[in-house]
């Protein structure tokens, strides 16, 4: 029996986290969970799952869930502030964190994880997007144990050999004999759009993503492709890829979620319903395989699958990740920043859909400019160039 801390366990995530589990009661306890401020659902989940911590890091939705849980008698313990997310993550009794909290408000907590050695299932690809080669180095330092849950790194990590899987962030594909991996990504809802309409979409279109259920600020980044950019800047670090060895393909069905071409000319691929609870799953029992409640494919009911090169003209944000990850852990803090920001604008239709790539843009570009971008040694400095980001972006909104 593994006991699990669920970092961001109100969101889809944690929801298909707690799928898996069901499924595998005498494998899996949840010892602690961890969210933002929706203390309506977290009261829930402590209701269902009985965990011996639940963390809140906004301290007026905690102290309401601790007066709901004392009421319904719920012996569950209430902790308060963001400090509390980092306190679950790395309890000497939790061997597996799954970390899933959205956006820069994760780092600090994923990093906590990191540093008490567990296994961790990272679903926060802000973690590496921001820190890096700070992540990557302090996962080997503290001897944790690093597993992909988004499904484009869990289909190249299951394409890989078991040297490059236990060695993330400091593998030699090259040595591997992997000469390309392919990040497969499904376009997003306006892949056949004209370019000159997509000024006009409503956030509503943009959320109402073809393949998968997400949030709507996932589904958002989906739709311009920043979320393929991100991944793009993930699968940098996670595998320690050169420019040369790592290409974005739009695949639209989204059967295919992954592939690994090799230097004999074999290409291997992942394939699977469009469900996180399969790779979730994966993570959990690693190097085993365990019931997650999918169903296989059916390969007579698929039809065709397809494959389109990205349109830059279409996807800016796409093409704005790539250039920013060769460019430094500044230029990818600064885009990361700039595009919560953004993407938080338009949803609440204070910008157009094609002003967020304009905004992370100029947020860039003056990051870039600034002292601060050759200064990043430590999750600190980081920390502050993505509050100037940030401020840097609201200002490009006004």
């Amino acid at each position: 029996m593994k006991n699990i801390t669920i970092l961001g366990a109100t969101g889809s995530i944690g929801s298909s986290t707690l799928s898996v589990i069901a499924h595998n009661p005498q494998r899996y306890n949840v010892y602690a969970l961890g969210a933002g401020s929706n203390h309506t659902k977290m009261l829930a989940l402590c209701l269902q799952w009985q965990p011996q911590y639940a963390a809140m890091a906004n301290k007026a939705a905690a102290q309401t869930l601790q007066q709901a849980l004392r009421a319904a008698g719920c012996k569950t313990q209430v902790l308060a502030g963001e400090e509390s997310l980092c306190h679950i993550a790395s309890l000497p009794e939790v061997d597996m964190v799954m970390a899933a909290i959205v956006g820069a408000a994760g780092l600090l907590s994923t990093m906590a994880a990191v540093k008490a050695g567990k296994r961790l299932l990272l679903a926060n690809k802000e973690a590496l997007v921001m820190s890096g080669q700070l992540f990557v180095d302090a996962v080997k330092k503290y001897n944790a144990q690093l597993m992909p849950v988004d499904s484009e790194h869990n289909a190249i990590f299951q394409c890989l050999s078991p040297n490059i899987q236990t060695n993330l962030g400091h593998c030699d594909l090259q040595a591997a004999g992997v000469s390309k991996i392919l990040l497969t990504g499904s376009g997003g809802p306006f892949r056949y759009s004209d370019i000159e309409s997509l000024h006009s979409v409503t956030p509503e279109q943009a959320i109402a993503h073809p393949n998968w259920s997400m949030g709507p600020k996932i589904s958002v980044d989906s739709a311009s492709m920043m979320n393929k950019g991100l991944e793009y800047i993930e699968a940098r670090w996670l595998f320690n890829a050169s420019k040369e060895q790592l290409k974005v393909v739009i695949h639209p069905q989204s059967v295919i979620h992954s592939m690994v071409q090799y230097q004999d000319g074999s290409t291997l691929a992942q394939l699977g319903e469009p469900d996180m609870c399969t790779p979730i799953s994966l993570t959990l029992a690693y190097p085993e395989r365990v019931p997650a409640g999918v169903k296989a494919l059916d390969f007579t009911e698929i039809g065709e699958l397809s494959f389109i090169k990205p349109d830059f003209a279409r996807y800016p944000c796409l093409e704005l990740a790539i250039d920013a990850c060769y460019s430094g852990q500044h230029a990818t803090t600064a885009l990361n920043a700039a595009n919560e920001i953004a993407v938080d604008a338009f949803l609440n239709r204070r910008i157009a859909f094609t002003d967020i790539a304009r905004v992370n843009s100029r947020v860039m570009d003056k990051v870039c400019a600034t002292e601060q971008a050759s200064q990043l040694d430590s999750l600190e400095s980081l920390i502050e160039l993505d509050r100037m980001a940030r401020s840097l972006a609201r200002e490009q909104l006004s």
